[in-house]
Parts: structure tokens; sequence; C-alpha cells
């Protein structure tokens, strides 16, 4: 049994008020790079870039972050955009759910060895359940849940679109 916590057009909202934040951070920049991980995250980074694109004059540049989340140690990484493309920019980082900070960390490792001027992590939902020291810049909803507790995030089915709780 499910409760939806966000319905298609809060979770939109929620990803329009994100780009406007995201667009005050980086108004200065003549282009910004926002890179999805895999899932969620990228379609999350998708909508955004969309936003972005609508409401400034910044160049949107999306990359796809795709490895394993459920591994336990470093997995490697695969990005669906030119390495060089990320060299001194800023980059926002998109994830569906904060839950331990794991993905996150893990999602770090192509960004620690090019110059980049700063990255900042853009996350729908925030679950507060830290376990690596990973925090989110612009966060849609934050939300303390018990650790049996599930956050699903749909974005890439327009009718389902919503947060819901399990």
């Amino acid at each position: 049994m499910s409760n939806q916590l966000l319905t298609r057009t809060q979770t939109l909202q929620k990803i329009r008020r994100i780009a406007y934040q995201i667009y005050e951070q980086n108004f200065d920049e003549s282009s910004l790079i926002i890179a999805g991980i895999n899932g969620e995250g990228y379609h999350f980074a998708a909508l955004l870039s969309k936003e972005l694109r609508q409401i400034s004059t910044l160049e949107i540049h999306l990359a796809k972050l795709t490895f394993d989340k459920l591994a336990n140690e470093q997995p490697d990484i695969k990005i669906e955009s030119d390495v060089d493309t990320f060299r001194n920019k800023n980059i926002v980082l998109c994830d569906d759910v904060l839950n331990t900070g794991k993905t996150l960390a893990f999602s770090l490792r192509p960004f620690l060895s090019i110059p980049i001027k700063k990255l900042q992590v853009a996350v729908i939902v925030d679950r507060n359940h830290p376990l690596f020291p990973m925090s989110a810049d612009f966060v849609g909803y934050s939300l303390s849940t018990t650790l049996n507790e599930h956050i699903q995030v749909i974005l890439g089915d327009e009718e389902k679109t919503g947060v819901y709780l399990y």
C-alpha cells in the first residue's frame, strides 16, 4: 500500500522551484551542466534542464551517469557526455531521492579527476538518513522517514508522476 505524498502537479512545481534556485545561484555563468543519475535522477535532470532553458539564458548541457547503484564498493561509472564538457564548469548533480548519500558519493568519482568550478547537488526528496557526508544544495521536499519506509519518485511515466511513500 502506498500513500501519494506529491501529485504530478506538485512534483513539477517543486522541479520548477529548484530550477529558479539553481538559476539564482548560477546566473553569472554562461553555461551549466545538469548531470542526472540513471533512472529517475536522469528524468529529473531532463525536466530541470527543460525548466532552466525556459527561465534563463544559460546554455544547458544534459549528461547521464550510469552505474550500479546497489554496489557495495565504488562502481565503474559511464558518462553519456564528453568529459571535457565538464572542464571549468558549474555542475548540478541530480538524483531523485537522497537517502544515505551512498549513491551521490559514488557519483562524485568522475568529477574528482577534472578541474570544475563548482559542484552542486539537487534532489526531489531528502529523507534525512545520512550515512555518508552528503547533503543537497537544492531540495524539493524534506521528509524524515523510518528505515522501513521507502520513497519512490516517478517521473518517467506521465500518468503516475509523483512522489510515493511505501
